[in-house]
């Protein structure tokens, strides 16, 4: 057996509502901060110990709790779970970017990572500048940079505007030289979040290949954050299921993938959110998500001849702000059938609106969708992608066989839909005598 590349011990992550994370403004605050750092965080786990001790806090989550994994030289691990299962979390102590409260980490070899966009980027640094200093902090000198500067430009695709500061990027752009940067410079472990999710398909797909590349050919080792289970199941051949800030399952890949979709296996109709967790951003607050039928009522199962519509309730929190959503449905494996944006309505669609409540809903048409088990992920942006969110597999609903479109036939039809497509027939009477 080799030795781990990562080895986590007892990991756990608090989090204090409504705190901040300590920031050093300068080089000597930053020194000061690491020599006291030893002190303070005793005084603080004493405080704490003491204070779990006599009453628990209500004003504080764990995001991690005694997460206990290794990884071998060249895996390749899907980590997955729902929203708020601790993953980000989990990727961001192991990139350094946040402390963890308890536990240890060790890491034997340089680690890049990919996470939220624009992390590890200077606004005001141009593309070509980024390249050098994400390298630099990676621990690589510059003859080794530059070797693979002209790798990184090329699979970005961004040559036009290498010297222009990343402020002015497209998230496309920020995306694809952030990719680039973390997969194409020598690090020993590649750190990927779901941030991918902001490419196009091309995009995706040239991306997978590459983490392909790094792992079988270069042998590197890779985790890989993703609700993408196709992707997963295809990437990676070891999974990690997170809930709760817990490991629920450490094993094969299909067999985690599985156990994930069959733990949200119940249909879901309608999702509420309390004030405080309402998903969005500074613009815009989701109130609740629901499905309904052509009678205005929950729908936990639809007729596969009748529509569906999706419900999306939500708060403008600022005055101005431009509300745009996608609805994408998945079908039991995981795979994405379609995803859709809201069409544009003649009154309010593509105008800034005003501090106020609304509702848009959206329609899936019927005669489309073969019998079986469907999610609903929601995304939304109030101006760029960057400002965007996603809510997976929120909703769920059984779709039914009502037999409308069966006719004589009673087998069963392949694929997740089943359109009912017009056919038209004349007669054709030039080959006649």
């Amino acid at each position: 057996m080799p030795e781990p590349i990562i080895t986590i011990s007892g990991l756990s992550k608090r989090y204090r509502i409504g705190a901040r994370e300590r920031t050093n403004r300068t080089l000597r605050e930053a020194l000061v901060d690491a020599v006291t750092a030893p002190v303070r965080n005793f005084r603080e786990l004493s405080k704490l110990t003491k204070i779990e001790r006599e009453k628990p806090q209500e004003n504080t989550i764990w995001a991690l709790k005694d997460v206990s994994l290794t990884v071998n030289p060249g895996e390749v691990v899907g980590i997955v779970g729902r929203n708020g299962a601790g993953k980000s979390t989990l990727l961001k102590i192991l990139s350094r970017i946040t402390e963890p409260t308890a536990g240890e980490i060790c890491l034997y070899g340089r680690v890049s990572s990919l996470l939220e966009v624009g992390t590890g980027f200077h606004q005001e640094l141009t593309g070509r500048e980024n390249i050098f200093l994400n390298g630099a902090i990676l621990g690589m000198r510059k003859a080794e940079i530059e070797a693979k500067f002209d790798e990184i430009v090329d699979f970005a695709g961004i040559h036009p505007f290498l010297d222009t500061p990343v402020k002015r990027y497209s998230s496309g752009m920020y995306v694809r030289l952030a990719f680039a940067v973390a997969a194409h410079l020598e690090s020993d472990i590649l750190v990927v979040d779901e941030v991918l999710a902001v490419g196009d398909a091309a995009f995706q797909k040239k991306c997978l290949g590459k983490m392909q590349d790094i792992s079988s050919r270069e042998g590197r080792t890779v985790l890989f954050v993703s609700h993408n289970m196709p992707a997963v199941r295809k990437f990676c051949q070891r999974g990690i299921l997170l809930d709760g800030g817990s490991v629920i399952l450490d094993a094969e890949v299909n067999r985690v993938a599985n156990h994930y979709l069959e733990s949200g296996v119940s249909t879901t109709s309608l999702a509420t959110f309390a004030s405080s967790e309402r998903p969005g951003n500074l613009s815009l607050k989701i109130d609740s998500l629901s499905l309904k039928d052509s009678g205005g009522q929950e729908a936990p199962l639809v007729n596969i001849s009748e529509g569906l519509f999706v419900e999306i309730r939500y708060e403008i929190v600022r005055d101005g702000t431009v509300p745009q959503f996608s609805v994408s449905l998945l079908d039991a494996e995981g795979m994405c059938i379609f995803s859709s944006l809201n069409n544009r309505e003649e009154r309010l669609y593509g105008f800034p609106l005003p501090r106020r409540r609304y509702v848009s809903t959206c329609r899936i048409p019927g005669d489309l969708l073969n019998a079986g088990r469907y999610f609903v992920t929601i995304a939304g942006f109030t101006g760029n992608w960057i400002d965007g969110f996603r809510i997976d597999n929120i909703l769920a609903f059984d779709a039914i066989d009502d037999g409308v479109l069966k006719g004589d036939y009673h087998g069963d039809y392949g694929g997740c839909i089943r359109p009912f497509l017009e056919w038209t027939t004349t007669e054709n009477n030039s080959d006649c005598e």
